[in-house]
């Protein structure tokens, strides 16, 4: 493992971390996509299913049980525990139009033509657009709380060191995935306008706003 997966790993399991404190400490999901939420743990559902065939590392499989287990408990929050407080007037992406187009391109364009194979390149395509959703409440409400924005910023940051990771990974081992890489290609460009907002405004003391 190099630096940069260690890092993205570790980024996105602080975004998890500030999500989950945010909603418990606060009593509340106001602000907080619980669509994206579902489709993150569609994501980890579908990505580590490998989970019951094959055993990689203990490191790995912590992580993976880690994601999972969190994105669920997530969901739980917003729908169930502090279902009241939830914002489903804003919070209207049509999800199906991430999840149908996602699992069509996975079935036209993988590495194999095998279920395990088939639900893992789902995930990664769905991974790739699963925020939009946030995005689209936080452009619809006008600004965002800061530690939602430190949330994504978190967020963001991990696909971000990931595709540094795989930029080690091409020149250090002479491995490569096109479909990892282009998927998180699009996943970081999506974050874009967010990260300079989030260095000009969030880093200032000033409200995120993103544009309508």
């Amino acid at each position: 493992m190099n630096i940069f997966r260690l890092t993205g790993d570790l980024s996105h399991l602080l975004a998890i971390i500030i999500l989950l404190v945010k909603i418990w400490k606060t009593r509340s999901c106001a602000g907080i996509s619980g669509k994206s939420q579902l489709l993150f743990a569609l994501v980890y559902t579908t990505r580590y299913l490998d989970l019951l065939s094959t055993y990689i590392s203990a490191y790995n499989t912590f992580m993976k049980l880690i994601f999972i287990s969190a994105s669920y408990a997530t969901v739980y929050l917003i729908y169930m525990k502090f279902k009241a407080t939830y914002d489903h007037n804003h919070d209207t992406f049509r999800v199906e139009f991430l999840i149908l187009p996602a699992f069509v391109l996975s079935l036209l364009i993988n590495h194999d033509f095998a279920v395990l194979e088939i639900l893992w390149t789902f995930s990664i395509y769905l991974e790739s657009v699963a925020i939009l959703p946030q995005l689209f409440l936080v452009s619809k409400t006008g600004e965002a709380e800061s530690i939602t924005s430190h949330y994504l910023f978190a967020l963001g940051s991990y696909r971000a060191l990931y595709l540094l990771n795989w930029i080690y990974r091409y020149y250090a081992e002479s491995h490569y995935d096109l479909i990892a890489i282009v998927a998180g290609v699009v996943q970081t460009v999506l974050y874009c306008d967010f990260f300079y907002l989030y260095v000009t405004k969030v880093l200032k003391g000033k409200k995120l706003q993103l544009p309508a």
